[in-house]
């Protein structure tokens, strides 16, 4: 268990909230909104919406981990098999894997201060769609691009890149 401020939570479950709050973050400053549904069976954490324009929709599966964060080259997560599978067959609305990385110790996680709120350290998102099926029995190791940094402006693009699939065709008479 780990105790924090006080707070006793599993240290599972302390990620998981950490990685809600980093995501809620940065949909904030992209300006979309930000929900979930009750039920968890497609292994889907977040969905992100933006309103009008065809309200564009990216589900998301969130993952944080301790895993050392490599000086170069892409980054590697090992996925569940499940989540693996549910992530990588057709849907209608877009699906990332989003990886958040942290210190191992939950007080450098945040730090505050009048001028700054600082998350440590970063996500990377990556599609799983299409994905070959894998034969391994129980979780797959997956790679996150390094250029696929989980930014405002990654959400903001896939969103436009969404909507523009949607643009009605001209109509002449």
């Amino acid at each position: 268990m780990l105790a924090f401020l006080g707070a006793v939570m599993h240290p599972n479950q302390h990620k998981e909230e950490f990685s809600r709050a980093y995501v809620r973050a940065v949909a904030s400053v992209a300006g979309v909104k930000v929900s979930t549904d009750d039920v968890d069976d497609d292994s889907i954490d977040l969905k992100l919406e933006r309103s009008g324009q065809c309200s564009p929709k990216l589900d998301l599966q969130l993952k944080c981990t301790t895993d050392i964060i490599p000086k170069e080259g892409d980054l590697s997560f090992v996925l569940k098999l499940k989540n693996y599978d549910d992530l990588r067959r057709p849907t209608l609305a877009p699906r990332w894997l989003v990886v958040l990385f942290v210190p191992d110790d939950a007080a450098n996680w945040l730090e505050c201060s009048p001028d700054q709120l600082i998350l440590r350290h970063c996500a990377w998102w990556t599609s799983l769609a299409g994905a070959d099926e894998s034969d391994n029995r129980t979780s797959v190791t997956v790679k996150l691009p390094r250029a696929n940094v989980f930014t405002p402006q990654a959400v903001t693009a896939k969103l436009d890149e969404i909507t523009s699939h949607f643009r009605p065709a001209s109509h002449t008479a």
